[in-house]
């Protein structure tokens, strides 16, 4: 009974062969007769795979590349330099000097950004939250980037909105020096839609309402971290 099963099943592939090669087939008579001998059955078979996969590959086409986060300051996954943090000389408490950051390879049809840099190592209020360093929105989608400093300010010149723990800026990283590393992650946002959001004097309730507002929006994604503790 199995047997009778494979030899149906191998039959009707071998009618498929042929109703896909039926145009050579027609041109040439002969070697529809020598197609049931077995060296020209793999042949056939073979070609039949072959031309299957190009038409598949081509149907697929390229895969566009990922978006990538670049901040030239420093590795991903490396040691955050002093200048970026609260411990740097002349900072006030909370604040410090942003990096300059670079993004590439946005899908077409993205039409803002957003930018969320958070201390993955502190939980807020004996719960999951953690501590909102920057959070920028409704980035233009001509962006490509950040200069270092930012300036302070809730609105940008080119609309975009930002907040932080500390207030309308860029909060730098501050984990204590007697203890471990904290993990700072960058995380981008391409979005298919702008926000209706406007910040609130509460920045992990604007974290919030941003956060759930890009649900549904997200285009592509783009992580960059960095580790930093004060010097002892």
């Amino acid at each position: 009974m199995e047997e009778q099963r494979q030899e149906e099943q191998s039959e009707r592939a071998h009618r498929s062969i042929l109703w896909y090669f039926r145009g050579y087939f027609e041109d040439r008579p002969g070697e529809l007769r020598s197609y049931y001998d077995k060296p020209m059955r793999l042949t056939a078979l073979t070609i039949f795979f072959l031309a299957l996969t190009l038409t598949l590959t081509a149907q697929r086409g390229t895969p566009p590349p990922a978006m990538t986060l670049s901040i030239p300051g420093f590795p991903d996954g490396g040691q955050i330099p002093v200048k970026f943090s609260q411990a740097a000389p002349g900072v006030p408490v909370g604040e410090g000097t942003s990096p300059a950051m670079t993004w590439a390879n946005a899908p077409a049809a993205t039409q803002s950004f957003v930018l969320n840099m958070h201390d993955m190592d502190l939980a807020r209020n004996k719960t999951t939250d953690d501590q909102v360093h920057w959070v920028v929105w409704n980035i233009p989608a001509t962006s490509t980037g950040f200069p270092e400093g930012v300036p302070k300010g809730s609105q940008m010149p080119d609309g975009a909105y930002q907040i932080s723990a500390t207030g309308d800026m860029y909060r730098g990283p501050g984990a204590p020096a007697n203890g471990p590393f904290h993990h700072y992650v960058f995380e981008l946002y391409a979005l298919d839609t702008k926000l209706d959001v406007k910040p609130t004097a509460d920045a992990f309730e604007t974290r919030a309402k941003v956060i759930a507002a890009i649900q549904g929006h997200i285009l592509a994604k783009a992580v960059y971290g960095g580790l930093f503790r004060r010097p002892q």
